[in-house]
């Protein structure tokens, strides 16, 4: 008996929005326009995977009455919707901030990598009829990515409006991944 088979019908509607939220932002991340830009290149691969996790989050409060998951994807939303407003408000001005091509490649190179590894360990990420668990084994993978993400653009010289928000990124998002993880353990 295949695992689909098992799972309740709240789950599978949970998951079908879950995949087709995720199959957007790989679309949206691995189609954003490259330039000579790091830090332009950064924040056009980070609003959609931003915009994922508004709607992830969106798509689990459907369904959880897990109180401090509500607060956690309640947070999500919030500071990924403010990051998003900070990101393009210094679009243009991070755009202006140009890169020799051998920084571009090395940035590119270790961003194919991160987002390779954030897409397939949220796809396979296991499934059960907990949601709640579902949610956190999706998430986690997609706020490391965000890390790995802002590491890896720190590394170069970037614009200084955006450093703030990089760093601000992986601090909440690090945050972010403690908690679930002392979710997964609870819950």
């Amino acid at each position: 008996m295949n695992q689909s088979c098992r799972l309740s019908e709240n789950t599978k509607r949970y998951l079908e929005r879950f995949y087709c939220i995720l199959e957007e932002m790989i679309t949206g991340m691995t189609g954003a326009e490259q330039t000579e830009s790091i830090s332009y290149d950064f924040i056009v691969q980070m609003i959609p995977h931003h915009q994922a996790a508004i709607e992830m989050s969106r798509n689990l409060l459907c369904y959880t009455t897990n109180l401090p998951l509500e607060r956690l994807a309640e947070g999500i939303i919030q500071e990924q919707t403010e990051s998003i407003a900070q990101m393009q408000a210094v679009l243009s001005c991070c755009s202006q901030v140009c890169n020799c091509e051998q920084e571009q490649c090395l940035y590119r190179r270790r961003a194919e990598q991160i987002l390779e590894t954030m897409f397939s360990q949220m796809e396979c990420a296991e499934e059960c009829n907990c949601i709640n668990h579902n949610f956190i084994r999706e998430m986690i993978p997609h706020h490391r990515g965000a890390i790995r993400m802002s590491e890896n653009a720190l590394r170069f010289e970037i614009c200084p409006e955006l450093v703030p928000i990089l760093d601000a990124i992986i601090t909440s998002q690090c945050q972010g991944v403690r908690e679930m993880e002392r979710l997964l353990r609870c819950c």
